[in-house]
């Protein structure tokens, strides 16, 4: 779209847009066709985020119960299940499905009261508006 970009992280309704967290628009009846092509694109990437957690999760359950281990520890153990998650997909190792039997996808938690508009960053809705715009340029899907 011709203006660099930086990475962010996806959000709900609940956080506050910030240049760096893409939210939805807010849901109702004055949504545009190309809004609510945006939501449901950010639905997507969110549940295939979701899903990678899961098997990540799946396939090394000792990041299930990661409550036994130091907070010290705790970020090399993620970050080295990571990798070796990524060695495995990369090499084509075999995903066994009934790993999956003993994790249940999880609520990631989240702020239970949407953020107040004081906190929204006004630079953000150009972001969102640039995303919507390349969205609609890569058609439907």
């Amino acid at each position: 779209m011709g203006k660099a970009q930086k990475y962010v992280l996806l959000g709900d309704a609940t956080y506050p847009l910030q240049d760096w967290i893409l939210k939805p628009y807010q849901e109702d009846e004055n949504l545009t066709h190309r809004q609510l092509q945006f939501n449901y694109r950010l639905k997507r990437a969110h549940s295939v985020i979701e899903n990678a957690f899961l098997r990540l999760k799946a396939r090394w359950q000792i990041l299930l119960k990661c409550d036994d281990c130091s907070l010290e520890l705790l970020p090399t153990l993620v970050l080295a299940c990571c990798i070796l998650h990524n060695v495995c997909e990369a090499h084509d190792n075999p995903f066994n499905e009934e790993w999956l039997e003993g994790t249940e996808p999880t609520e990631l938690p989240k702020p239970s009261q949407p953020a107040p508009a004081a906190m929204e960053d006004n630079r953000a809705e150009q972001v969102r508006e640039l995303m919507c715009q390349y969205f609609e340029s890569c058609g439907e899907g």
